[in-house]
């Protein structure tokens, strides 16, 4: 597989160097995650004779979802329904399903509005509008600050944009970084937070071929579920919602991604291409390659712990297989060939930091950072603030509950961003979620991440966090902690918010008292990661941002910043290494001979519901369809829409050539992966018995 993966990359790594040198120039290809602020009108019109008028991005626009943290999603009718996802909705399916009816094994249909179930914690953004603030922020800067003072001047300036624009319209507002610190956008997004569940097929059929084929193609998917919004107990009035395709999708047929990419790395130096590859990729591949073999092994032990691990353990193995072929593109040495000579991250001619301080180049700026980075500025920031190093719900919530009481004593401009006024809200309706948390897998989960730690740092790691117990072993600790902590009791939680810091600091709970030791450390390395990786970072990129735009101004797309995009391309099948066509769209017909050439073996047994049902379908029904459209990870959920603005289709994956789309697109291969529009109807009318919901499509 890996072997496989490295020859897959040379054919991109030519043009790599354009993108890595702060210069996102597409050339023809169906490149761009665009904004919509910005959209690529005459690039469409161009190559393919489609106006993007203002009213289409619009109408877009405000059907587009963002699905909390996780995805992507869209709404598909007037009534509120959502459609994302399986594999995006699978953490609400598990904390729904109970030992007696798993909903991840079983799936879900809500015969009724009444029968469908609310999901705690869940919420939506629709976008609404944005604000270019660039000059308020950059006004907040003097030419004598350090980068330090400037990111600090920066922060606090950004904050108090996003307080008065969400006291002015009751909405979300979150300032987002653009161009690496070139532009600075405002968002203001409107949020829904009584979500529920309509349907959900079985995994088997969402995720048929399981790991073995994820990222691969031909593929057959029906990774889709569908959610409903609520206002005052009754289903949401949406003006704007995507209809249903009547006539399908056809190849070579131009088609459309909204969305909400998480991150791409395309604008970023040498510099910082070789902490992603000696540093970033490899620890964070140790940390998933530990928790995928200690999730299997509990999964293995009984359906039950299956049923509970399930959704970490997929999660865990989708980040891995992804993880493998970034890091293996990063290692293709014809990428390095065509990359400007740098200072090796290794190399012993490492320069102090008042010599640093005295350079100009923005380039040098992002080595010395990237070189800091390396030396444990990363380390103790994913272990200790980011909480790597406690990996469970447990300690997430007792850490929320001491920076909730801390943080809202002092000024909204002096908080860190999450407990800003503006984001309080979806913060308290997170901590107050009565979500299932498990015993036995929390004292697993924080086990293993406290034995990793001990790992990373040896017999020094008493010198990184002088506050824990080292009197027991890892498992003792965290089953002392777990089993006696009471902060997943959501009474015990309310009480100690309301009573604020006077609770904190005098409770007995033992996980809150080692979230109140271990504050100060955490607050260090963050502070330290900030003002000496990414303020000199961002100061850098800002610098190479104004010399892009002195040439090319705002005509180019930013990378991806999971805010929303529109990517376009068509429908369009590809060759593989050794000349294989492939058909850019799949057939429920294929996908049984698939499982019958497996000989229905996990992962190729689709549910009974199928194999009972297969003589209703249609075999020629489309199922899955690849496509030219720029996506990378957060795209999962968006809708793929033709140029009606209608759904032909629902984005799920790309293929093995698409791994390397962080740091650069090509269309020769890469390809995204959707749920055909055909099979998601042709399943709820002739599997599931989802009449009421098909009719509502309009299908």
């Amino acid at each position: 597989m890996i072997t496989r993966i490295s020859k897959l990359r040379r054919t991109f790594f030519v043009a790599l160097f354009c993108c890595c040198c702060c210069f996102l120039i597409p050339v023809g290809a169906d490149e761009g995650m665009w904004l919509f602020e910005q959209p690529p009108t005459q690039q469409v019109k161009e190559k393919y004779g489609f106006e993007l008028t203002p009213e289409w991005l619009q109408h877009v626009q405000q059907s587009s979802i963002r699905f909390a943290r996780r995805g992507s999603a869209s709404f598909v009718s007037s009534q509120g329904l959502i459609m994302t996802n399986h594999h995006v909705g699978a953490r609400n399916l598990h904390e729904l399903s109970t030992p007696e009816n798993n909903l991840l094994e079983n799936g879900f249909y809500a015969k009724t509005f009444a029968d469908e179930l609310p999901c705690e914690g869940l919420e939506i953004l629709v976008p609404v509008s944005s604000e270019d603030v660039t000059e308020k922020v950059n006004a907040a800067v003097t030419p004598k600050m350090s980068a330090e003072e400037a990111q600090k001047a920066r922060n606090s300036v950004i904050a108090a944009i996003e307080k008065e624009a969400a006291d002015k319209t009751k909405l979300r507002c979150e300032v987002t970084t653009l161009y690496q610190g070139g532009v600075y956008r405002l968002y203001n997004y409107k949020i829904y937070n009584d979500i529920r569940l309509v349907w959900a097929p079985e995994q088997n059929i969402a995720a048929f071929g399981g790991d073995p084929d994820n990222y691969e193609y031909p593929r057959y998917c029906v990774d889709c579920s569908l959610f409903r919004a609520y206002e005052d107990g009754k289903p949401a009035k949406i003006e704007h919602f995507l209809k249903w395709s009547t006539d399908g999708v056809k190849d070579g047929e131009l088609v459309f991604v909204s969305g909400f990419p998480g991150r791409t790395e395309r604008s970023y130096t040498r510099e910082h291409l070789e902490f992603q590859r000696d540093i970033y990729f490899p620890q964070r591949l140790q940390k998933l390659y530990r928790r995928e073999v200690i999730y299997s092994a509990f999964s293995s032990r009984s359906l039950e712990n299956q049923r509970r691990i399930a959704d970490d353990l997929g999660a865990v193995q989708n980040y891995r297989k992804r993880a493998i072929g970034q890091l293996q593109g990063l290692r293709t040495p014809s990428l390095w060939k065509n990359l400007p000579q740098s200072i090796s991250l290794t190399s012993q001619n490492q320069w102090s930091k008042e010599q640093w301080s005295k350079t100009s180049s923005p380039e040098e700026k992002i080595f010395n950072a990237c070189l800091l980075a390396s030396q444990g500025r990363y380390f103790a920031y994913d272990f200790f603030e980011l909480g790597e190093a406690f990996n469970s719900q447990t300690f997430k919530i007792a850490r929320m509950l001491v920076r909730l009481a801390y943080e809202t004593e002092k000024p909204n401009s002096e908080r860190l961003k999450e407990y800003r006024d503006g984001n309080l809200e979806s913060l308290k309706q997170t901590l107050f979620a009565d979500t299932p948390i498990y015993e036995d897998i929390e004292i697993l989960k924080l086990t293993d991440s406290l034995n990793h730690v001990r790992d990373a740092y040896g017999g020094t790691w008493g010198n990184w966090v002088p506050v824990l117990d080292f009197d027991l072993s890892p498992k003792e600790y965290a089953t002392e902690l777990i089993l006696r902590s009471k902060v997943r009791d959501i009474a015990e939680r309310k009480r100690i918010a309301e009573e604020g810091i006077n609770a904190v600091k005098y409770s007995g709970d033992p996980m809150i008292q080692l979230a109140l030791r271990l504050e100060p450390f955490a607050k260090k390395y963050r502070e330290a990661y900030e003002n000496e990786v990414e303020a000199p970072m961002t100061e850098a990129y800002a610098e190479l941002a104004k010399k892009r735009f002195e040439k090319l101004g705002t005509s180019v797309y930013p990378d991806a910043t999971f805010t929303l995009r529109l990517s376009y391309g068509a429908v369009k099948s590809y060759k593989e290494d050794d000349g294989t066509d492939v058909p850019p769209i799949t057939t429920i017909a294929g996908m049984f001979d698939r499982a019958e050439k497996q000989k229905f073996k996990e992962p190729f047994d689709p549910p009974k519901s199928w194999k009972d049902g297969k003589e209703k379908l249609n075999p020629n029904t489309a199922f899955n369809l690849v496509t030219t459209n720029d996506i990378i990870g957060g795209n999962s959920g968006s809708p793929l829409i033709n140029t009606k603005g209608e759904v032909v289709g629902l984005a799920f994956d790309g293929n093995i050539y698409s791994l390397s789309n962080n740091f650069v697109y090509t269309e020769l291969q890469s390809r995204c992966v959707s749920v055909h529009a055909d099979v998601i109807v042709e399943s709820l009318r002739k599997i599931y018995g989802a009449d009421r919901i098909a009719d509502e499509l309009g299908k």
